[in-house]
């Protein structure tokens, strides 16, 4: 199963909000724990604790992102900074152009009784995103 396809599951469940799916879907391919990740990204649902800011998919992209790229070299932190902070802005980039916005509030307006882009698609988005920078960076 891709990372698109467990992050919609999560999501799915009920018991993953939006970052959450994203970012958890992904921590068997690092070994990281799911639990804590969990933990960590439950207040970044709902666009930052409910406040509908940054899409919370949007953030579980940015971590995964992160997570890839970053040497986690304390010693030298500009190390891989700069690079993550690009490929950062470039997949806000594509996931705006894919689904017209990174905020929340927007995504989730209503026009003509119909929500603009589901919680499902922003988290299947950013899966996809991820996917596509992993493989674009081994």
């Amino acid at each position: 199963m891709g990372l698109k396809e467990r992050a919609r599951e999560h999501f799915l469940e009920g018991k993953y909000n939006c970052c959450q799916a994203v970012i958890c879907a992904y921590c068997d391919q690092y070994g990281i724990n799911d639990d804590e990740i969990f933990r960590m990204a439950e207040s970044f649902g709902l666009g930052m604790g409910g406040l509908k800011d940054t899409c919370g998919a949007v953030t579980g992209m940015f971590m995964a992102i992160g997570l890839h790229n970053s040497a986690g070299d304390k010693c030298d932190p500009r190390k891989t900074k700069m690079q993550t902070y690009e490929d950062v802005r470039n997949a806000a980039e594509e996931f705006k152009e894919r689904c017209g916005s990174l905020y929340c509030r927007d995504l989730k307006r209503v026009l003509d009784g119909k929500q603009i882009v589901s919680c499902v698609c922003c988290v299947e988005r950013a899966a996809e995103i991820v996917e596509k920078y992993v493989a674009n960076h081994e």
